[in-house]
């Protein structure tokens, strides 16, 4: 089991200098690092496509000017993690419904567009029984959609199809269509199937075509380019060095950006704020622009603090550079940096709000529709940043909040009766200390100082360390010893797709320990993670 969930902390010394500078175009030197321990890893999953993973390779397979469905089969968290749910959950009966229709939609589209038609079909389509076209055209696509070559059988069966229809409706590229959408309605489309050495997996790995895969949604969040393809083609993908030359590649190709940005959208569950909604009697300032708005802000803070600066992560949570449009600068009381878009600003220093805690998109979306939320606050941190396991609250508990009076006009008056109740008490002192440091933020994130003309305290302590404020509280989260580990856990959960209770504790600690001696730089940990003995399916390192 992983010792980061279970609170068996790495000792503190491994994140000394996590706040130290460094050459931002320096790699770590690894070479008195110990190799990786002995391990069995998980057992391999069948992942089924998020939808943005769907929508993404259908854009960089063919355009990003196809028309796509409005809605897919939902994905499911689990663990904080699509990429977790995705490989649990199967195909309803209605996503069924949902990927046949957007098969034959993208399909038609792709036959009708006269450039992509050049691209994939190799002849006029005259002769409506031309096999060797519709075989070639089937083949070369089938590489791109479904992550490895088709055999001889599945090649047959598809081109047989493209014909058949050919045939009864009478038009080559009408038949056509049927076998592309064969193609994107096929589980080896819609599933990435990575099962590893059918003989003997785990203990070989994952063969060239299913590393290929991997790196490629882990990293990119998208289906292999042809260069990766050609690696694996070439059997460089189960070769260590080749291997490390072909992340480097990936790590450094605009395509990591987005990678990136799709990680850590699921990991702070940016992707809720697109439905954001609060009581607009209460927060004059919400508006429909406010939830996207700080979905940009967040991810465009981080995409500057790894890939501009390769500053360490701990120091997304005490920056106080960010980037913010007209409707982000009214909230956080700061002049706008441009009349449109986003721009570059740093926070003031007696502002109050800095890192990413300080965002909207921290502080809007774990809020309630009409007041903040201690709890929900304090839950976020302690189990998306700190991986801390909050037990589930008994069935009888009393969650109400006690309405406003007199003696306890503040939120942190009100909420004192869940500290008091033993019922409750087990699981508030858990969240609620920390997650008060956020209480001079009201529900959208704009700064107060009273809340029902009472001074607000937002002082607190989290695992015996205490701070005045959210200013302060940043630091503490910055420093605190399970910051590291329980990305790194994180990232080898996003990158396996499996719960936390299936990786292996030890090594979990020994990516976390190789982390804090990289200074905690978020490019080494994706680079350590992607050429990963567990993520590659083997038992020992090489």
């Amino acid at each position: 089991m992983s010792s980061c969930r279970l609170s068996i902390l790495l000792p503190a010394l491994l994140l000394t200098g996590a706040g130290c500078g460094s050459d931002p175009a320096a790699r770590p030197s690894t070479e008195a690092r110990s190799a990786a321990p002995d391990h069995i890893p998980p057992a391999a999953r069948i992942k089924r496509l998020t939808e943005p993973q769907f929508r993404n390779i259908i854009r960089d397979v063919f355009s990003a000017d196809i028309r796509l469905p409005g809605s897919l089969e939902p994905d499911e968290r689990i663990e904080g993690l699509y990429a977790v749910g995705a490989a649990t959950s199967a195909i309803s009966s209605y996503g069924v419904e949902k990927y046949e229709g957007a098969a034959y939609d993208i399909a038609e589209q792709v036959i009708a567009t006269p450039h992509l038609r050049d691209e994939w079909v190799p002849c006029d389509g005259a002769d409506i029984a031309d096999d060797v076209c519709a075989a070639e055209a089937i083949d070369t696509l089938g590489l791109h959609l479904w992550r490895r070559p088709l055999n001889g059988a599945e090649l047959s069966a598809l081109t047989e199809v493209t014909l058949l229809a050919a045939d009864t409706l009478g038009d080559f590229d009408a038949g056509l269509e049927y076998g592309i959408a064969a193609l994107l309605m096929s589980p080896n489309f819609l599933y990435r199937v990575d099962l590893g050495d059918r003989e003997s997996a785990p203990a070989n790995g994952y063969d060239d075509w299913e590393v290929a895969s991997r790196l490629s949604f882990f990293l990119w969040n998208t289906t292999p380019d042809i260069d990766l393809l050609e690696a694996a083609r070439a059997g460089e993908l189960t070769d260590p060095e080749a291997l490390a030359d072909v992340v480097d590649r990936m790590l450094d190709d605009p395509r990591a950006r987005e990678g990136v940005a799709a990680l850590f959208t699921e990991m702070l569950q940016l992707d809720e704020l697109d439905s954001l909604t609060k009581d607009p009697n209460v927060f004059l300032y919400m508006s429909d622009a406010l939830g996207p708005s700080a979905r940009t802000e967040t991810l465009t803070v981080i995409d500057a603090h790894i890939f501009e600066a390769d500053d360490p992560y701990p120091a997304l949570y005490t920056t106080r550079r960010t980037w913010v449009d007209r409707t982000l600068a009214a909230l956080y009381d700061v002049p706008a940096p441009s009349p449109d878009g986003f721009g570059e600003v740093e926070l003031p220093a007696d502002g109050g709000r800095r890192g990413l805690l300080g965002q909207a998109s921290f502080l809007a979306l774990h809020a309630h529709a009409s007041t903040t939320s201690v709890t929900r606050r304090g839950i976020f941190i302690r189990e998306v940043l700190l991986c801390t396991v909050i037990p589930e609250p008994p069935a009888n508990a009393n969650t109400a909040i006690p309405e406003v009076d007199e003696d306890a006009r503040t939120m942190r008056e009100r909420i004192a009766v869940h500290l008091e109740d033993p019922t409750c008490a087990g699981c508030h002192q858990i969240t609620d200390p920390v997650g008060l440091a956020f209480e001079n933020f009201d529900g959208l994130g704009m700064w107060r100082t009273t809340e029902n003309d009472a001074l607000i305290d937002a002082s607190g302590e989290l695992d015996g360390e205490g701070f005045i404020d959210a200013w302060e509280a940043g630091a503490v989260i910055a420093r605190h010893r399970n910051l590291g580990p329980c990305l790194t856990e994180t990232f080898l959960q996003y990158a396996t797709g499996n719960r936390s209770e299936d990786l292996d504790g030890a090594l979990v600690d020994w990516h976390a320990e190789g982390f804090a001696h990289a200074n905690h730089r978020v490019l080494w940990l994706l680079r350590d993670v992607a050429l990963s003995p567990t993520f590659r399916g083997l038992t020992e390192a090489e």
